[in-house]
């Protein structure tokens, strides 16, 4: 069975930086399996690892598409697959590292998203709903027929509540007792799977650190110049750090506000990640400074 490794873990955990060290210790490469690295330009918000940061280190599905496109899970599990074959055919190791569980899972397992035809008139009905009366509708109806899946998507993300209300009314189940189903497959990958955690005060001071660190990096210039051709509805400005920051260009709020509300939403998602990552079975919970391959034993 091919052998991987996963590093993954809550905002802000220090994972790339885990990523690169194991990297070099055992001849690896790289994937990024970060919803929002992928966008080009997008650099501050995403805390986006450097050319400096990399140390020589190859990394894949970073700058990969432009901030007006549309990249989801079908798409990032194409790509890592295929990321994951090339690299073990140059007898290099691959190393998925990100925050974002599904997109993880998704590869791991193997997940089946075949998709039945979907009721387009459903899906705009409720596209239309959102437009009219905001998100909040659709998370509370989406909160009533499947209460878990709540636990797992963030109010913001509007496409992956749609889809979760049309698999409902699709087959009168809850789609996330179907990713459970999947997530009890047999893994598809041999994989050492690390998640790095740290206390919950320390890893709060952390995100609020790195929020401060992007405001003086120049994080309302990038949205400022990202808000010329990318429209506020585009999945890359729902990310943290950019439907804040576009809020406070529209004059909705002060940036002082923003930058409370980016804290606070990075805190909550956060404490979801580490709540996804509860459910993973077989994996390895370090710390950020204790990590097995910085020591001389690890093979």
């Amino acid at each position: 069975m091919q052998k991987i490794y996963i590093i993954a873990g809550p905002t802000a955990s220090g994972k790339s930086a885990a990523a690169v060290r194991l990297a070099k210790k055992i001849g690896g490469e790289v994937i990024s399996a970060d919803s929002m690295q992928v966008y080009r330009g997008m650099n501050i918000g995403t805390a986006k690892v450097t050319a400096e940061e990399m140390q020589g280190i190859p990394h894949h599905l970073i700058d990969i598409m432009e901030p007006t496109e549309e990249f989801n899970i079908h798409i990032f599990q194409k790509l890592c697959k295929k990321a994951i074959r090339e690299i073990s055919e140059r007898g290099r190791i691959p190393i998925i590292c990100g925050g974002t569980g599904f997109y993880i899972q998704s590869v791991l397992y193997d997940i089946d998203f075949t998709e039945e035809d979907t009721d387009m008139s459903y899906r705009r009905e409720l596209e239309e709903l959102y437009k009219e009366k905001g998100g909040e509708i659709l998370f509370e109806m989406l909160k009533a027929v499947d209460p878990a899946s709540c636990e797992a998507i963030h109010p913001n993300n509007i496409k992956r509540v749609i889809r979760a209300l049309e698999y409902h009314k699709e087959t009168g189940g809850r789609i996330s007792e179907h990713n459970e189903e999947q997530r009890r497959k047999k893994a598809a990958y041999d994989a050492g799977f690390y998640i790095l955690y740290d206390e919950r005060p320390l890893m709060y001071e952390r995100i609020d650190r790195r929020v401060e660190r992007m405001i003086e990096d120049g994080l309302v210039d990038e949205v400022r110049r990202l808000r010329e051709y990318v429209p506020r509805n585009a999945v890359s400005m729902q990310g943290l750090g950019y439907k804040e920051i576009y809020a406070y260009l529209e004059g909705e709020c002060s940036l002082e506000e923003a930058v409370y509300i980016l804290k606070r939403d990075t805190r909550h998602f956060a404490k979801r990640q580490i709540t996804w990552f509860k459910r993973e079975k077989e994996t390895c919970w370090i710390k950020p400074d204790e990590c097995p391959w910085d020591t001389e034993s690890f093979r």
